[in-house]
């Protein structure tokens, strides 16, 4: 007989298939907002199908739950749309990690609400149930998993969420043994879980709830700022992981689905960005890999020079090939719109333009490529690290763009460097580079850049938006 209990698997599996086609869209530059938009549909054909479920199919006999439920969602999705229309893109990467640190706490409250449900009650229906069936070690093992899991992503992602959003010092945090300290965190929770699993005791939950909390916390607080696009990837996977725990909890297949999804993508592309940055994957997860750079000093590379937007739209108009290398200071500057006029203005001009996105150039993955989506720079000029760096030498122009780390000579050049080894874009082949940059400071992984120091390198001082707009007006002035 047809209910809403037996549609709901067929309903969940429908939006299973979207999650995944949605991952497919999200692939690729010319399907990422189909493929958003296929998101967003599954996600609502799950809402429905898990609040009809809940509600018994019946909005007026579902009593007091349903009421709250649909009460829940409402003011979720209320707030959702809010600060959705609020968040200015340089923004976006601190509210995921916030949103990241909703989904590690869910699991915390999930798992805490299973506990009372079985194992505290261990003559009550459920956890006679399970006993029965042999089940009530997996229960056990379960929730304190999701339990460990998700603290550990709420902390760590409150922490990166401050370390973005410069409320705290982006620098690593160096304890004494602290490698120490996080692998006796983990065989301490290891052994606790084996322990509550033989003896499920509330004291037990409460320890490991502490200790995941304060593992989370050390954990991304142990990671330098430079490698914060790298832990908001991780910490999308934790949470994916998170959720996928809840889901055994609460039986729910499509929570499993989305959440291993979630998780096995985040954990995939941290493995794409560790070695785009030459870190180690299992460094990511141990929270070991951010250091603390010396103190730059500008007399060690010499003397930088200065140009003009005057100067620097002269050098464009006689050039051949240009390359845009954008960084998070075009994101702050809101410079993407200028950028793109600007490139339209070249190509008028007959100039070969294009554009080299290193992977980790803004604080999230794919930061750049969307503001640029945003401000219709056609996708088939949009180049990836290997896709570009062969193209450098020959260049005319190559402009950095509120970039510094990504670019840094010193990678590749000086093994003593914090960030020997990361694959960087090697802007310094071309014949003439343009530094847009506000001052001399360095990146924020805080290391010196040398490149500010070339022969054919200049500096140009300013808002970035104000420099690329002043370009374009000086272009307009010169004669094609």
């Amino acid at each position: 007989m047809f209910s809403v209990e037996t549609a709901a698997p067929s309903a969940y599996l429908v939006a299973a298939l979207l999650f995944i086609l949605a991952l497919a869209g999200l692939s690729k530059h010319e399907s990422a907002k189909l493929g958003n938009s296929v998101g967003i549909a599954g996600m609502a054909v799950a809402l429905a199908a898990t609040i009809a479920v809940a509600v018994g199919g019946d909005l007026g006999g579902a009593g007091g739950a349903g009421v709250v439920l649909l009460v829940a969602v409402v003011i979720g999705a209320a707030v959702g749309l809010w600060r959705a229309g609020v968040v200015e893109m340089t923004g976006m990467p601190e509210l995921i990690a916030l949103l990241h640190s909703f989904v590690g706490l869910a699991a915390v409250l999930v798992g805490w609400s299973g506990y009372y449900l079985v194992e505290h009650d261990a003559q009550g229906q459920e956890a006679l149930a399970l006993q029965a069936q042999g089940l009530l070690g997996v229960h056990s093992a379960e929730l304190f998993v999701g339990i460990v899991i998700g603290a550990v992503t709420f902390t760590g992602s409150i922490v990166a969420n401050l370390k973005l959003s410069a409320r705290i010092r982006s620098s690593p945090l160096i304890l004494l043994g602290k490698n120490f300290l996080n692998v006796s965190a983990l065989v301490l929770a290891a052994t606790l879980t084996v322990w509550f699993v033989i003896d499920p005791q509330l004291w037990l939950l409460s320890i490991v709830t502490i200790l995941a909390l304060l593992m989370g916390w050390h954990l991304v607080a142990s990671i330098g700022g430079g490698d914060m696009p790298v832990v908001v990837s991780m910490l999308n996977s934790y949470s994916g992981w998170a959720a996928a725990a809840s889901g055994f909890l609460l039986g729910n297949d499509l929570l499993i689905i989305t959440g291993a999804l979630v998780g096995s993508s985040g954990a995939y592309l941290s493995y794409i960005m560790c070695r785009a940055m030459n870190r180690s994957f299992l460094s990511v997860i141990a929270g070991g890999f951010g250091i603390t750079a010396g103190a730059s000093d500008d007399s060690d590379h010499g003397e930088h020079r200065e140009i003009t937007a005057e100067g620097a739209a002269e050098l464009l108009s006689s050039a051949s090939s240009v390359i845009i290398t954008p960084g998070y200071g075009m994101a702050v500057a809101r410079a993407q719109y200028g950028v793109a006029e600007l490139t339209r203005t070249l190509r008028d001009r007959g100039v070969d333009v294009r554009f080299g996105i290193h992977p980790v150039a803004g604080r999230l993955p794919g930061h750049m490529n969307v503001l640029l989506a945003e401000a219709k720079v056609p996708y088939d000029i949009v180049l990836d690290l290997d896709e570009v760096n062969d193209h450098f030498e020959g260049t005319s122009v190559v402009l950095v763009i509120g970039a510094n780390d990504t670019v840094n000579p010193a990678a590749a050049e000086d093994p003593g460097s914090p960030i020997a080894g990361m694959p960087v874009l090697t802007v310094w082949h071309a014949d003439n580079v343009i530094v847009f940059k506000r001052s001399m400071a360095s990146g924020y992984a805080g290391v010196q850049n040398p490149l500010f120091f070339r022969e054919n390198s200049a500096m140009l001082f300013g808002d970035a938006k104000q420099r690329v707009d002043d370009i374009v007006h000086s272009l307009a002035k010169v004669p094609v």
